[in-house]
């Protein structure tokens, strides 16, 4: 099975890229299954119903969120659907709407998809090890081979922990959440793909999708500041992965950026 995760689609700019170059990739990569990250998918910050279904018309076959994914209100009822592609981080507190872990059947194989989140210098949630560790449990009861983790994480020694935890009993981690693709995609030892960050779907004249000028101006004076999202050319960050239908280990990731 061939799995395509793309990194953090950003605003409106980011979408649109989804739609112009996502298509045509998965039909010459011959993508089986695409998970994207959408929790910032909006014009602003966040996801909303029309946002998510952008996401879906454009390729996508299952959204995961992080840290912004419950900004927006309006988008709580998509996550309430029982048949909803949208997920938010599994370790959020037990009141939030929705769920973290989706089951879906391509080719005969049973796939697992997670979204999890860190705790290092992000909001609160729960502990991401022992979620993960739980998720993983009942993921197995169900007869799921395969398990792919987005890791929406700022610190990267807790991404680089989190997949040599999970080395050997999941398909995939792959960390989301900072924008700027990593050069450590590989295989662990135990056959599980990995890379710290994937990168992110957005303009790339910009500081993380965001315009240089607003994002410098907070930087250099530290006073509040109205984000603006970059306009220009922009590229779509993603991780191509080949999984061994019977074993549900990873046998090969690959990075691309699509301009």
């Amino acid at each position: 099975m061939r799995v395509l995760m793309i990194g953090d689609v950003v605003s409106d700019v980011g979408s649109e890229q989804l739609r112009r170059v996502l298509p045509g990739f998965r039909r010459q990569q011959g993508v089986d299954f695409c998970v994207v990250n959408g929790e910032n998918s909006a014009r602003g910050n966040g996801i909303t119903p029309a946002s998510y279904e952008h996401l879906l018309a454009s390729g996508a076959d299952a959204v995961t969120g992080g840290n912004h994914t419950l900004r927006r209100p309006e988008f709580e009822r998509v996550l309430e659907e029982p048949y909803s592609a949208a997920l938010r981080p599994v370790n959020l507190h037990r009141s939030a709407p929705g769920r973290g872990i989706l089951v879906v059947e391509k080719r005969g194989l049973r796939l697992g998809v997670v979204s999890l989140m860190g705790q290092v210098y992000m909001d609160y949630a729960e502990n991401p090890f022992d979620a993960a560790d739980a998720a993983v449990k009942q993921l197995a009861a169900e007869g799921v081979r395969a398990i792919l983790v987005d890791f929406h994480a700022e610190a990267t020694s807790e991404k680089k922990a989190m997949g040599y935890y999970l080395d050997g009993r999941v398909s995939a981690v792959v960390g989301t959440h900072t924008h700027v693709p990593t050069a450590d995609a590989g295989l662990l030892p135990g056959g599980t793909a990995y890379i710290t960050d994937v990168g992110m779907t957005g303009a790339v004249h910009s500081v993380l999708g965001v315009s240089v000028e607003t994002a410098t101006a907070k930087m250099r004076t530290g006073l509040p500041v109205r984000f603006e999202s970059a306009a220009g050319p922009a590229a779509m960050d993603c991780v191509l992965i080949e999984i061994n239908d019977k074993t549900g280990r990873a046998e090969t990731i690959e990075r691309f950026t699509v301009e």
